[in-house]
């Protein structure tokens, strides 16, 4: 995990009651800073809080009848700051949605379960581990 600071999750989810869920198990644990948000817009208008990672709801349309869904808001996210890692999370157990987020430059995708935020530990530990060797291999890579 990120040593130091504690690790600036956004959590993008209209669903307020797995939103909240997901917020307190989180900050139960003392290595996290849990910012929520319950759409895509308010998540586009915070990332001047450059958060280290986005967990992203995939329909976003619950709430606000014209809101962007969690497609768009990937995709803006990455046109804003390519470097956010981005976990999509959905209710949808399809490959084809799975498959489609990742196009969109996903880092991972996580479906809805009593079992999702287990999966969300283990995919941000993933997160942190790929960065440390992506940063080790520049280093080696700008010696050459």
């Amino acid at each position: 995990m990120k040593t130091g600071n504690k690790i600036k999750l956004f959590l993008v989810d209209d669903d307020a009651v797995f939103l909240k869920a997901l917020q307190i198990q989180f900050m139960e644990n003392d290595d996290f800073e849990v910012e929520t948000f319950s759409t895509g817009e308010l998540c586009i208008q915070n990332l001047n809080k450059k958060p280290d990672i986005v967990v992203l709801d995939y329909h976003l349309d619950g709430i606000v009848k014209n809101a962007i869904n969690g497609m768009q808001t990937l995709d803006k996210i990455k046109e804003t700051n390519a470097g956010i890692p981005v976990i999509m999370l959905s209710s949808q157990d399809k490959i084809e949605v799975a498959v489609s987020c990742m196009h969109h430059k996903a880092f991972d995708y996580v479906v809805k379960s009593e079992t999702a935020f287990v999966r969300l530990q283990k995919v941000i530990s993933n997160i942190f581990k790929y960065q440390k060797m992506e940063k080790e291999l520049n280093w080696y890579m700008d010696r050459m």
